[in-house]
């Protein structure tokens, strides 16, 4: 599998009692039973949070069973923790910017292209 690590950062954000965000500035939304995950761009002068860097798979059909489970398990065994948003094409894996050499390490000494 070859990944691209995204030239752009994002930042996660948790809100327990809300069902959909107050503003349109978000890349993907998940909501659960105990409140809403939002995943937004970064901003470029930071203080937004904690930063995630992005590694987007390529595409991939939705009945191809192990393609995200093969960039998840050098991740977990490299302990590189990841947030994933699936989308219908392909897997967007995020690992916390200042671990994101380490897990392009990791995903290489696995067999994957990482561009």
């Amino acid at each position: 599998m070859i990944l691209r690590v995204l030239p752009d950062r994002f930042v996660l954000a948790h809100d327990p009692g809300a069902t959909f965000p107050e503003d349109d500035e978000w890349v993907a939304l998940v909501r659960a039973p105990e409140g809403l995950t939002t995943l937004r761009h970064a901003s470029p002068f930071g203080g937004d949070g904690e930063r995630w860097a992005g590694l987007y798979a390529d595409a991939h059909g939705l009945d191809e069973p192990g393609v995200l489970a093969s960039a998840l398990v050098p991740l977990a065994d490299a302990g590189v923790p990841v947030f994933v948003a699936s989308t219908f094409h392909a897997d967007l894996v995020l690992v916390p910017e200042p671990r994101l050499e380490e897990a392009v390490d990791a995903l290489r000494a696995a067999g994957h292209g990482v561009a």
